[in-house]
């Protein structure tokens, strides 16, 4: 009786060819989820705020639909990507909608800054050798530790605690792009473009929402 012989498959490494095509659509997804986002701020601009739970909700659900189906149906993925977006920013139509009304520059200057961050982390994460993955679990843990401090400044006032939160926040989600950004390089299968697109358009909104509220003075 012979015995069973295992045979390691290893991933074949991507041309040059496909990782520029994977790197394209990607961001190309990034930047259709940022306008189905800006869609949904301009359509949901006179919601009711008690919407924004429900919308919030709607889009947990779509990115959950999105891993589900990211590796059969690249195409579905991508669609449900989009719809993520426009939920996201329906729920946060009527903040934005009150600093446009109130304080429109803000909104450009925290763009842009926010623009400035993600371009610099993003380059250095895709550019860096070093394994970012043990940094991130520890992003992970900080994240989840910033919204547990999020929680408690709700129900007491710390000194400059909403600049604590920001700026902690931004220091957080710079590592995190800098590792999304290198999982775009490593990637080796064009399918998890929808999944990459998702996870770096989520560090975008946040790098904002922590910006405008630290412009603002109005992050708690």
């Amino acid at each position: 009786m012979t015995g069973a012989t295992t045979i390691s498959v290893l991933p074949t490494p991507m041309t040059r060819n496909q990782t520029a095509t994977l790197v394209g659509r990607t961001m190309g997804y990034v930047a259709a989820t940022v306008g189905a986002f800006a869609l949904g701020a301009y359509f949901g601009r006179n919601a009711s705020t008690g919407l924004g739970w429900l919308l919030l909700i709607a889009a947990i659900a779509s990115l959950v639909a999105i891993n589900k189906v990211a590796q059969r149906s690249p195409g579905l993925a991508a669609a449900i990507l989009l719809g993520f977006g426009m939920f996201l920013g329906l729920s946060l139509a009527p903040t934005l909608s009150y600093y446009a009304r109130t304080n429109p520059a803000i909104l450009w200057q925290s763009g842009g800054a926010t623009s400035l961050l993600v371009a610099a982390f993003g380059a250095a994460g895709y550019a860096t050798r070093r394994d970012l993955s043990a940094l991130a679990r520890w992003l992970f843990w900080a994240l989840v530790a910033l919204i547990v401090f999020s929680v408690v400044l709700i129900f007491v006032q710390i000194p400059h605690g909403s600049v604590i939160y920001a700026v902690v926040g931004l220091v957080i989600f710079a590592g995190l792009i800098a590792y999304d950004f290198q999982r775009l390089r490593r990637t080796k299968d064009i399918r998890d473009a929808p999944l990459l697109a998702a996870s770096i358009f989520l560090d975008l909104l946040n790098v904002f929402l922590l910006v405008l509220g630290l412009f603002s003075g109005d992050t708690n």
